[in-house]
């Protein structure tokens, strides 16, 4: 591994745990659970579009996030796609109790 190697590797780590950090830190506990748990459960075999569309969900209100993947509104075309019809099953969400 050479040096430019390691700081890619750096750099995508770096990436991933900032994503994970505002995908947990979302204000609300309901939006922690919903972005948080499609962030754990999906990002592993994430490629850099998916990524990159994460990293622009994260941008977005949770309130509009969450009627998104609730159906209660209309997804905007920039989300629409295999990662927004993964995030509408709700399948991902572990709730501890």
């Amino acid at each position: 591994m050479n040096d430019n190697d390691k700081a890619s590797d750096s750099d995508s780590a770096h990436r991933l745990a900032r994503m994970k950090f505002r995908a947990w830190h979302r204000g609300t506990r309901e939006a922690d659970y919903m972005i948080g748990c499609f962030f754990d459960t999906r990002h592993a075999q994430w490629d850099e579009a998916a990524l990159a569309w994460f990293e622009r969900l994260l941008e977005e209100d949770d309130v509009d996030i969450m009627a998104w993947a609730l159906g209660t509104q209309p997804v905007p075309s920039a989300f629409e796609g295999p990662e927004m019809d993964a995030m509408r099953r709700l399948d991902y969400v572990d709730i501890p109790r």
